[in-house]
């Protein structure tokens, strides 16, 4: 039963990591904002800061499998 857990848990910390560097990344390079009211290397150093720790989160999740 836990090994069902852990792979909601899982796929849903990587697929939301990966989202959301995805996301970064094409906005920063489209010269975008990426969140407003924050400055632009705040906000791109925070969000990639974000995406990495939810994507290992994710992979650290299916490791436990």
């Amino acid at each position: 039963m836990e090994s069902g857990s852990a792979i909601f848990a899982g796929a849903a910390f990587t697929l939301f990591g990966g989202a959301l560097l995805l996301w970064t990344t094409v906005r920063a390079l489209h010269r975008e904002p990426v969140a407003h009211g924050i400055p632009p290397r705040a906000a791109v150093a925070l969000t990639s800061l974000s995406g990495a720790v939810f994507l290992t989160l994710g992979v650290w999740c299916f490791g436990r499998l």
